[in-house]
């Protein structure tokens, strides 16, 4: 359970002080927005497109609340994140990734929205709202009372999310949330993802997605598979 929040030096500073390091790496490089307003996005967005960077695309946070509407996150509409979609779509070629949350009533519905907006991908999930309580002080173990589930615990929710976008849409599917080994990837594939993300694990161990790629490597090996995409 945790609190983290989207705490940043903000775009201009990033542009000035993160990119030149980040176009410097022999890999590829996608970055994640946030935003409260769609102008927040739009304008985001276009300042890093100005910047020159040699980043892939963007991925999208869509659980952010919607000042405009009433602090209503953008993600648990499917109208908004297609108008969101729309208007991110027109200020770029690179890689358009939203990522989905699962708090919503039907995550396949917002992930409809997103392909219809033009998205190249869809990411799922984002964390799970939780809280918790600290019984001897009779308080909030956070301070924001609510937080974010991350972790081993969310990935039945996960899994279960993945599968439903992945009946609905015909765009790739990135799916994460609770990976922490070889045989979850696994499972996420088996679901309808085209590629995982590792979160939590990362502050465990930072060199987590080698390994497992190098156990992915030997997973399709032993079960005589050409790639993993042939599961």
């Amino acid at each position: 359970l945790n609190s983290i929040g989207l705490a940043n030096v903000g775009v201009e500073k990033y542009c000035k002080s993160k990119l030149p390091y980040l176009n410097e790496l022999d890999t590829k490089i996608i970055i994640n927005i946030a935003g409260t307003t769609v102008e927040d996005y739009v304008d985001t967005l276009q300042i890093l497109e100005a910047a020159g960077g040699n980043h892939v695309g963007y991925e999208i946070n869509i659980s952010c609340p919607n000042v405009k509407e009433g602090g209503m996150s953008f993600g648990v509409s499917a109208q908004m994140t297609e108008s969101l979609t729309t208007e991110l779509r027109k200020c770029t070629s690179k890689l358009l990734i939203m990522k989905l949350s699962p708090n919503v009533t039907s995550i396949e519905d917002i992930a409809l929205g997103a392909e219809n907006g033009g998205a190249d991908a869809v990411s799922a999930i984002n964390t799970l709202v939780g809280m918790g309580i600290d019984i001897k002080t009779r308080k909030m173990k956070i301070h924001t009372a609510f937080g974010g589930l991350s972790g081993p615990a969310i990935k039945p929710v996960a899994l279960a999310n993945v599968h439903k976008v992945f009946k609905t849409v015909k765009i790739p599917i990135i799916g994460l949330g609770g990976i922490s080994c070889v045989e979850d990837i696994i499972e996420f594939i088996l679901a309808g993802a085209d590629l995982v993300q590792i979160g939590t694990l990362n502050y465990r161990e930072p060199g987590i997605a080698i390994r497992l790629a190098h156990e992915l490597d030997q997973y399709c090996k032993d079960n005589n598979l050409s790639s993993i995409h042939d599961l």
